[in-house]
């Protein structure tokens, strides 16, 4: 039997890929362009189970036995639609396969794609840190590795793509999907986006870039709302961490957003999913939608008055797949293209790239089959647990520690007041499973050990005295409880003020997708809480478990201590119980800007001058704790400040580099305490004079370095040119020749050394192949 030129791995994937378009009809085309949300039921069996709003009224109706004669494109969230174990999961996914396989003429089975963002979002596997506590690591090794272990759980059980990481860069803090950013730097998103991306394809699987592009930039931080962005805000902060995550990461598959910018909604925009995407930077991967996304072409944005013409519009705009369910690519499309309405060279140009990806995955090969499923899947190992912990460690941020009240002593009487101190859902963020899907199942276990704060800290802790009170709820306004927390603390050497969010999903938490908020203030009365915690005139450490910052000027100079984690996941309670213990020393610094005051919003460091405090107006926004910061339990020294051209210049003419030159600024960190620690080493480039309005600072480098007592290193940051580049008047990206100052720093605030130089000889104009990255090194000192 000769084998058809489709099924011969020998041949190009492109030739395979021409051959089998050349023998689909139409509707087997059209099936490769859309997913099916089949959950999986705790028998193991296909079930389907509402998550999110829209599911079933946007989704068509249809006959699965019929539907997957013409084969199937995707398979949506089998594990992460209702509760199943993993095993059972793996065992009915690869049954429905075998269906999809057997069921058509060419024997492809689907992509099945699954949530990832804080970990596999399946029952009873690991709930890692939110991305917010990525950020807040500065560590992309650490963070690629913890990304390894989640594509390599997620092809255990049978999935091919996750749908993460979510590139967005913050704009507005009061955004219900902070929690799920890397920050509000496009640097720290793109350098520990990548990351993560290298991560997740090491194991073969499909990364996806989400939110393409503009999502976070919601006009009043509403989600889905209109984005108002300018050019240079699109170009300059909005795109690089996509740039960077595709160039540097590879990853093969990008999710277009749901909102518009300026009027055009982005899966409706060619300029942006076709002519940047892939014919400026060159993809070739698949474009997806987000869930509903063309669909809501027709219905929330109306610039299509039929789901046939939200098809064409997506199509033409370059969205290859429609998740999360056939809507507007199944029927609609194929009578849309009979009746002459939609070219099929649309649905061909999308089929092929879909098809060149399963090509990739192998799952065109002759005689593929759907590996056997495990009879136990193991989808929270030690190995994940201990890697979880170690994340979150680094993720906890001390924003201040004035009196040295942390460590606490190991014998202290301590009162611990707050509702996010005896909840285990406080350690988690909205895409983990068990805040996900669980709420709709509260029947059903966790599934996974998560140990509260309060249990940590009495593990942590053995020979205190720890007592609790709630104090209050998360956001409702009972103030009862407060004066039984009141007592509490009267009795005890330290209190510690647990509060913070709920993760939930659209209005059902405090922080999440669809939980915006109009400011910053504390949810519920966890305000009047503190309040009356520190009335008692007993020492007050605030610990916030969030997925946002919050406003903290109000207690300034009141707390003994704050300790900042967002969201750090299952072994978050560990984690932070170590930090106040003092087995951990704190070494995150923040991926987000902590403000004084709950108003004047959006705001973030990124600000041009007359975005920063000055004489025109009565408000000052500069935050309480800046961009970058964080406290240790250790002391560091910074010294011997060189780079390549003169040693510690800050006077006379500032060094000649021409505008495609680099220029490299080193520095000594010493451990000066008496115990280990990590410092984290900025850079940052600060522009005097543009053609355009320039941020006053912004993040070009960083390096996190662990040093033990009085150890020293020495770190070197590589700067080039491209570094310094932004989108001028007509909208190109250049590097202008003058003045520049290379600023490193402990946070955006916190300069240690800054150093001057000049950029010489012509603009530069660059192309897709510039440089994104600062290098730098680290080398031991004696």
């Amino acid at each position: 039997m000769t084998t058809a030129p489709w099924r011969d791995p020998a041949l190009p994937a492109a030739a395979r890929v021409d051959d089998l378009l050349s023998r689909m009809t139409l509707e087997e085309k059209t099936a490769q362009l859309y997913g099916v949300w089949v959950g999986a039921a705790t028998d193991g069996e296909a079930g389907t189970d509402g998550v999110a709003p829209h599911q079933h009224d946007m989704t068509a109706d249809y006959d699965w036995a019929e539907l997957i004669t013409h084969g199937l494109g995707q398979l949506t969230r089998s594990f992460g639609t209702a509760p199943v174990d993993p095993a059972l999961g793996a065992q009915a996914l690869a049954r429905a396969q075998r269906r999809i396989a057997e069921a058509g003429r060419f024997g492809i089975p689907a992509v099945a794609h699954e949530e990832c963002l804080a970990g596999f979002t399946a029952w009873r596997a690991t709930a890692y840190p939110v991305p917010l506590a990525w950020g807040a690591t500065f560590d992309p090794a650490l963070v690629e590795e913890m990304a390894r272990r989640i594509g390599q759980d997620l092809r255990s059980a049978g999935v091919h793509q996750g749908l993460a990481p979510v590139l967005d860069v913050v704009r507005d803090p009061r955004w219900g999907r902070v929690e799920e950013t890397i920050g509000e730097d496009p640097y720290l998103a793109g350098t520990i986006g990548a990351a993560y991306v290298r991560g997740l394809e090491s194991a073969g699987v499909v990364a996806t870039l989400k939110h393409f592009a503009g999502y976070a930039s919601s006009a009043g931080a509403r989600n889905l709302a209109p984005v108002r962005a300018g050019i240079r805000e699109f170009a300059d902060v909005t795109l690089p961490p996509f740039e960077m995550a595709l160039r540097e990461g590879g990853a093969r598959s990008v999710m277009a957003a749901y909102n518009e910018t300026d009027g055009v909604p982005a899966s409706a925009d060619p300029a942006l999913l076709t002519e940047l995407l892939r014919e400026q930077w060159g993809f070739t991967g698949t474009v997806v939608s987000d869930y509903f996304g063309i669909g809501f072409l027709e219905t929330l944005h109306r610039v299509a008055g039929s789901p046939a013409q939200a098809a064409h519009t997506a199509l033409a705009a370059g969205i290859d797949v429609e998740l999360p369910s056939l809507k507007c690519y199944g029927k609609p499309l194929v009578e849309a293209v009979r009746a002459g309405e939609i070219p099929e060279e649309l649905v061909d140009r999308a089929a092929r790239r879909v098809l060149l990806q399963k090509c990739e995955l192998g799952l065109l090969d002759e005689g593929w089959d759907q590996e056997p499923a495990p009879s136990h899947l193991d989808l929270d190992s030690p190995g994940n647990r201990a890697l979880a912990r170690r994340v979150a460690e680094e993720s906890v941020v001390l924003l201040d520690n004035p009196d040295e009240a942390l460590p606490l002593p190991p014998d202290a009487r301590v009162a611990v007041v707050g509702p996010r101190a005896a909840d285990a859902l406080a350690m988690l963020g909205c895409y983990s499973f068990p805040s996900h899907v669980l709420t709709h199942h509260p029947e059903v276990p966790m599934g996974i050990e998560i140990p509260t704060l309060l249990e940590a800290l009495r593990t942590e802790l053995p020979d205190a005295k720890v007592t609790f009170a709630e104090g209050c709820g998360v956001s409702d306004p009972d103030t009862a409880g407060i004066e039984e927390a009141v007592a509490r603390a009267s009795e005890a050497d330290v209190c510690l003020a647990v509060l913070g969010d709920r993760a939930g999903l659209f209005g059902r938490g405090t922080s999440g997708e669809g939980c915006d908020v109009t400011d910053l203030r504390l949810p519920g009365v966890q305000a009047e809480l503190l309040d009356a915690l520190l009335a008692t005139g007993v020492p007050v450490v605030l610990v916030l478990l969030t997925g946002r910052p919050y406003a903290l000027g109000r207690w300034h100079g009141r707390l003994a201590a704050v300790v900042q984690a967002f969201f750090p996941g299952e072994e978050g309670g560990p984690a932070v119980a170590g930090v106040l213990s003092g087995r951990v020393s704190p070494s995150g610094r923040l991926p987000v800007s902590v403000p004084q005051l709950p108003g004047g919003q959006p705001w973030t460091y990124l600000q041009p001058p007359l975005g920063l405090a000055g004489e025109v107006s009565n408000l000052d926004p500069t935050p309480l704790y800046a961009f970058g910061h964080g406290r240790s339990y250790t002391s560091f020294t910074w010294s011997d400040f060189t780079t390549d051209r003169t040693t510690d210049r800050t006077t006379g003419p500032a060094p000649e580099i021409g505008t495609d030159g680099s220029y490299d600024v080193s520095a000594t960190i010493r451990n000066t305490g008496d115990r280990a620690g990590a410092e984290v080493v900025q850079l940052y480039l600060h522009d005097p004079v543009a053609s355009v309005t320039r941020p006053d600072v912004r993040l070009i480098g960083y390096r996190r370095v662990e040093l033990a007592p009085g150890e020293a290193a020495r770190v070197t940051f590589r700067f080039h040119a491209d570094l310094s580049s932004f989108t001028d008047r007509s909208g190109r990206r250049v590097v202008e020749p003058g003045a520049l100052e290379l600023r490193l720093a402990a946070s955006s605030a916190d300069v240690r050394h800054t150093a001057r130089l000049t950029l010489t000889g012509p603009l530069r104009e660059l192309g897709p192949d510039r440089r994104l990255r600062c290098e730098a090194s680290v080398s031991g000192v004696g």
